[in-house]
């Protein structure tokens, strides 16, 4: 299968210098993330990483500011990639239901991948997303981090998500909560599946992809089931 190269832009309030730009700044993005896979976050520390990759604290520095900014800027990094992927595995399909099918599985990361960044383990950093995204925006400064841009690509994720939802729908209330429920239910489920399997019903036994798989027809029945309801007054009782 071919690998379409993609170039990710992050926002700018996120680093002092563009990782990107540099072949040092690739090397600390690249070992971040293996290290916050290998350690987690908590354990994860600027003059850790500079150990590994062989510079100084000081180095890290002048790329991100603490170690809060660099974790947002890979959830950012995640984001638009998601969003890239999205785009390029539903091009040219016009039918939205069909689109849609294709998001969730691309939301759980269990079509084959037709994208590649070569400093970039995308595995490493779909586990990281599944294990601890939520830390990116689950604390008490995040009404400060929203007003820097910082959930942007987010936002812009669930807003392409929330569309094709109202393609399905267009009487459908709720698009935006049930595009962001998507996302969180798939990463919270195979996250539970793993290491808390009595809070879900997905089996973790078997193959990587069976477990993708059975997430994505979780939500499959979830969000189909939903958007039958064309009456908001059904739609509001469903909910509550």
């Amino acid at each position: 299968m071919y690998q379409l190269v993609i170039n990710i832009k992050v926002n700018d309030n996120l680093y002092n210098k563009d990782p990107q730009s540099s072949t040092l700044g690739k090397k600390i993005i690249k070992n971040s993330v293996l290290m916050i896979d290998k350690i987690g976050l908590e354990q994860f520390t600027f003059k850790k990483l500079a150990k590994e990759i062989e510079s100084t604290e000081a180095s890290v520095y002048r790329y991100f500011e603490n170690k809060h900014h660099l974790f947002v800027y890979l959830l950012n990094w995640y984001w638009e990639w998601l969003i890239a992927r999205i785009e390029l595995n539903t091009l040219n399909i016009k039918d939205a239901e069909t689109r849609l099918r294709i998001i969730l599985g691309v939301i759980v990361d269990s079509a084959n991948r037709n994208t590649d960044v070569e400093y970039i383990d995308e595995d490493a950093l779909h586990r990281i997303v599944v294990q601890e995204g939520t830390k990116g925006y689950h604390h008490k400064t995040v009404d400060t981090d929203n007003e820097g841009g910082f959930f942007l690509a987010y936002k812009k994720l669930v807003g392409n998500i929330a569309s094709v939802i109202g393609e399905v729908n267009p009487d459908f209330n709720y698009p935006h909560t049930l595009a962001s429920t998507l996302i969180e239910t798939a990463n919270n489920n195979l996250y539970f599946a793993l290491h808390l399997p009595r809070l879900t019903d997905i089996n973790a036994e078997g193959t990587e992809a069976d477990l993708s798989e059975s997430v994505v027809t979780m939500l499959e029945v979830f969000c189909f089931n939903l958007l039958k309801f064309d009456d908001k007054s059904q739609q509001s009782r469903f909910l509550n």
